[in-house]
């Protein structure tokens, strides 16, 4: 039986199905550890907790201006701007 299910899962056509499941489960993982880890409104140890609501303003404010939302923010919202331009602009 174990041979049955490895030859029906394990074909080649089901390699993107697990590589996209695999990115975003590690995507999701990233993003929880990051939560866990460096979110000023998340307290795990009980000492944390029992502080009750601290006023962090500069805490949250590095937590929220991330390195990636720094670098994309004077970028333009498009993914292929050159076919966007071709498509839209009448000069071409």
């Amino acid at each position: 039986m174990a041979s049955s299910t490895v030859n029906r899962w394990l074909r080649p056509e089901v390699y993107p199905l697990f590589a996209a499941v695999g990115v975003a489960v590690g995507i999701c993982g990233m993003q929880l550890i990051r939560n866990i880890c460096t979110n000023p409104e998340v307290r795990v140890t009980k000492e944390n907790r029992t502080a009750g609501i601290l006023d962090n303003h500069a805490e949250g404010e590095k937590y929220s201006q991330h390195a990636l939302r720094k670098f994309v923010r004077n970028k333009s919202p498009e993914i292929m701007p050159n076919i966007n331009n071709f498509f839209t602009d009448p000069k071409y």
